[in-house]
């Protein structure tokens, strides 16, 4: 790799995990289009559909860990409900597994479909404001287990052949659906998603050879971001950069079904 594409994979893994940390989004649905778009656009690189989803996949398996560290660590009242990451961790990492293997034998315009179909979910779930249930003090939550299971499971699947965690679809309908709290669901999603994106990398690395180095400097640049976003977004109304982004992943899905049809 040239200086210049190493430069720029790390400034587009932070720039995705960046928005992540400050608008509490999944950083794949950012760098999906970064990476296929970008590069290309430049005259640096030219990368595959499934090289795209392989790299945000291992982008979003170190973002998820980073962040449960630091969230351990900053704020411990923070709550991971076990039952629903046994149940749904579990569902979700095997839809993942089956999605990251089942992409090889996917051409280009499937995963680009998978891509538009995921990022026109995450325009809608982001438009529209969903809260969880109150959380009583020492009381029990509980959720439709049959339901969470099936949820995270074809969550697992596309997230899988995207190379995307999910989180951005998980958190809504932990909320609207199972009825979780929000601080609940939105620390157990992380867990979660770490998961499925466990299984996803297994799914990639099962599908074929990956593009290491372009991975490696996505992966540091996406670390350095997270932790800028969460930062930032602590001292700054995100709002109207939340509407920005929303129009972002619209115009890049509208390209990409552009392309495709």
């Amino acid at each position: 790799m040239d200086i210049p594409l190493i430069m720029l994979m790390l400034l587009l893994g932070a720039i995705g995990s960046f928005f992540s940390g400050l608008l509490g989004i999944g950083g794949a649905i950012i760098n999906y289009p970064l990476l296929l778009l970008v590069p290309a656009g430049l005259g640096l690189a030219q990368f595959s559909a499934q090289e795209v989803s392989a790299i945000s996949m291992y982008q979003v398996f170190f973002s998820s860990l980073a962040g449960i560290v630091a969230m351990r660590k900053q704020d411990g009242h923070k709550v991971f409900h076990q039952g629903l990451i046994l149940y749904m961790g579990s569902s979700i990492l095997l839809g993942s597994l089956t999605g990251g293997m089942a992409s090889r034998f996917l051409n280009e315009e499937v995963i680009h479909m998978v891509y538009g179909v995921l990022a026109a979910i995450a325009v809608l779930l982001m438009l529209i404001p969903v809260k969880g249930q109150q959380e009583e003090a020492g009381g029990t939550v509980v959720f439709h287990i049959p339901l969470a299971v099936a949820v995270a499971f074809a969550v697992g699947i596309v997230s899988g052949v995207a190379g995307a965690g999910g989180a951005f679809i998980l958190i809504p309908v932990m909320l609207a659906v199972l009825k979780i709290p929000a601080r609940m669901a939105i620390s157990s999603s992380l867990a979660i998603v770490l998961i499925s994106s466990f299984g996803g990398v297994i799914g990639k690395l099962a599908a074929g050879p990956i593009p290491l180095w372009p991975t490696v400097f996505v992966v540091a640049g996406s670390l350095l971001g997270a932790t800028m976003g969460s930062r930032v977004s602590s001292i700054l109304d995100v709002r109207y950069l939340r509407y920005a982004l929303l129009i972002l992943i619209a115009a890049s899905a509208v390209k990409i079904w552009a392309s495709i049809v």
